[in-house]
């Protein structure tokens, strides 16, 4: 699972660090590296190992082949997703589509959501962090025990 937030630069060249105990997880399923896409839900980036594209195509496969919403979405989301190699340092390049998309100014924050992580400006995450606390209090007797 991604778990914590860890804040990494953004060089002139567009690469990132991706933080230690996420690069272990993606290393778990056998890539040397992460899947990321636009998010469709704002100016940030989702993505994480390979196997996140499965857990997509299985929810996928529950809708009708035929179904326009179907179409768009795998169009959207494995059409956008990119494949990022680890450099030796760990790093990813990320494209200039992703950055002006996620409106990439210097930080990045990388934050756990479990079988994905999201890819913030830091600035832009900072931001929404007071709304994120009091919506989690306000919903948190929604959870159920197994």
């Amino acid at each position: 699972m991604f778990v914590s937030s860890t804040t990494s630069n953004l060089d002139a060249k567009g690469r990132v660090s991706v933080p230690a105990s996420f690069r272990a997880e993606c290393s778990k399923v056998g890539f040397e590296g992460v899947v990321l896409w636009p998010s469709l839900d704002g100016a940030y980036l989702e993505g994480g190992d390979p196997s996140v594209l499965n857990h997509y195509q299985d929810m996928l496969d529950r809708m009708d082949l035929y179904d326009a919403g179907r179409e768009a979405l795998e169009l959207v989301i494995f059409g956008e997703s990119e494949l990022l190699a680890f450099d030796s340092t760990g790093r990813v390049s990320l494209p200039a589509k992703f950055r002006d998309h996620a409106g990439f100014d210097g930080k990045v924050t990388f934050v756990g959501r479990g079988r994905k992580f999201e890819l913030w400006d830091s600035a832009a995450h900072e931001a929404r962090r007071a709304d994120l606390k009091a919506t989690a209090l306000a919903n948190r007797h929604r959870m159920k025990p197994a």
